[in-house]
């Protein structure tokens, strides 16, 4: 399947490794992980969407209390 993409593509794993930045190179790892667990009937995207969903809620819930706490904290510095 490489050599196929390879040749379709017009570049190598190798290759792209060294063209991608570390934030591209860690979005292209996170987009083929789950490419290919959907394609392989590991989970569906419906399954995935919820849990995107839930772990995104989970932060920003975390991180409310974090807000709240850095604006008391700067009413009091004035």
């Amino acid at each position: 399947m490489a050599r196929y993409f390879e040749e379709a593509v017009g570049m190598s794993f190798e290759e792209a490794l060294a063209v991608a930045s570390r934030d591209e190179g860690f979005k292209a790892t996170v987009y083929a992980m789950n490419t290919l667990l959907i394609h392989k009937g590991i989970y569906t995207q419906e399954e995935f969407q919820a849990l995107f969903v839930e772990w995104v809620d989970k932060e920003q819930r975390r991180k409310a209390p974090e807000a709240r706490r850095a604006e008391g904290s700067s009413a009091y510095s004035a």
